[in-house]
């Protein structure tokens, strides 16, 4: 059988196919294995095989689809051949066994001589073995041009729509992602949710409240405005008429500079620049931006009357991103007095978040009980749901808060004693 002229043409036309397929399989390992070094000496020799090579990787897309393409069709060939030549030489029991003995065979043979064998030869010495074979590779390319142009631009589309699919993650899809990273810090991990939280957070939710802004009165003396200036240690501060909802400027401290020497009856409100007033319910992203293109530092956070609701700065807005940040003029420990092991006094306006990293909590612990509370004060009326009196006491996760001192209807100071570990 093996003697006859058709099966001895089938059995050469084979073995020049696995050839074919071998020396196709060890080129595209050679020419997508091509080190900066070898690259150079490419360029350095600029022979003809050299120049086939830079071509081939300047446009490595086409020359990959027209490799995949050959291949595919000298190995569709090779199976069509063996079968026929295992047809024609030997005779089966049944249909079933003939396709399992073909199938093992074409597979092995494949696998052995036409991927794994050109490939780890050609991983050897990539640059000779590129050089043995580009112009033959550049000539399919040319050859397999219109199928390649199809592949090419089909996996282009298809690349295209995942990576829109992949910009379209969500932000509680990053929360989560950070949540079950492990990093190395706490510091780190607490900045990567403050950039994920950053775009859906709002001006409310981290301004300094109404009551606690620092302002000056217009028909205040010069003298008066110096004293304020030293007290408060702030560089910017808003200027009202009658009453703070009626804010006519900002006064920066460094135009008040030059004039620190003249006389009491200085207009100093003749330095006032206007106020740039934002809406409540602002996020701070885009806050950031106007204070950016706008060249400003604060903004007077009002509400849909016009009600001054609190101010906010460009140092608040970092804050969100960074943590805390202190010059010399902070006192980091202005806000809490450690008394002893487990015992605390905050003030409180003090932010849970600056509660929590004080106290080493987990920044999820009080996500149950909090509501919109951003303070520690507002925090204990969401848990007693109604006010508190001096004195009073409530109790959240192993955490006893004691009112100290009442200011008016705000809660001045709170006792905070750990009782036992937080629950997680």
């Amino acid at each position: 059988m093996f003697c006859e002229p058709h099966v001895i043409v089938m059995i050469v036309l084979f073995f020049l196919l696995l050839c074919i397929s071998a020396f196709v399989s060890g080129s595209e390992t050679a020419l997508f294995s091509l080190s900066p070094a070898d690259l150079d000496r490419a360029h350095e020799k600029k022979g003809r095989s050299d120049e086939a090579i830079l071509k081939l990787l300047e446009d490595s897309d086409y020359t990959l689809a027209s490799i995949l393409i050959t291949n595919n069709l000298v190995n569709i060939c090779i199976v069509i051949l063996s079968a026929n030549i295992i047809s024609e030489t030997t005779t089966f029991r049944s249909a079933a066994w003939e396709f399992v003995f073909t199938t093992v065979i074409v597979t092995f043979l494949l696998l052995l001589f036409g991927e794994i064998m050109p490939k780890v030869f050609a991983s050897y010495n990539p640059l000779g073995f590129a050089r043995r074979g580009a112009r033959a590779v550049l000539f399919l390319r040319k050859a397999t041009r219109p199928l390649s142009y199809l592949l090419v631009r089909s996996s282009s589309r298809l690349n295209n729509l995942a990576a829109k699919n992949r910009d379209n993650i969500s932000l509680d899809e990053l929360s989560n992602a950070i949540d079950i990273t492990e990093t190395q810090s706490r510091e780190e991990k607490r900045m990567l949710s403050g950039i994920v939280s950053f775009a859906s957070t709002e001006v409310e939710q981290i301004m300094v409240p109404r009551l606690d802004i620092t302002a000056i009165e217009r028909s205040a003396t010069f003298e008066r405005v110096k004293e304020i200036i030293i007290s408060s240690g702030f560089s910017r501060i808003p200027v009202y008429e009658e009453n703070i909802d009626n804010i006519v400027g900002i006064l920066y401290v460094k135009d008040v500079l030059p004039h620190l020497d003249a006389e009491a009856g200085f207009d100093w409100t003749t330095l006032l620049r206007k106020a740039y007033y934002v809406p409540e319910h602002k996020k701070i992203n885009d806050l950031l931006e106007e204070f950016q293109s706008n060249k400003v530092h604060m903004a007077i956070v009002v509400d849909e009357y016009g009600s001054t609701l609190g101010l906010l700065s460009l140092e608040d807005i970092l804050e969100e991103i960074v943590g805390e940040i202190s010059d010399e003029s902070d006192t980091t420990t202005s806000f809490y007095t450690k008394l002893g092991e487990g015992q605390y006094i905050f003030e409180g306006k003090t932010h849970l978040g600056d509660f929590e990293r004080i106290l080493g909590l987990p920044e999820e612990l009080f996500n149950d009980v909090k509501g919109n509370a951003e303070t520690v004060a507002g925090l204990m009326l969401e848990i007693k749901r109604n006010f508190l009196k001096k004195g009073e006491s409530v109790t959240c996760h192993g955490l006893q808060f004691t009112v100290i001192s009442i200011d008016g209807r705000r809660i001045g100071k709170v006792k905070v004693v750990r009782n036992e570990e937080p629950l997680d």
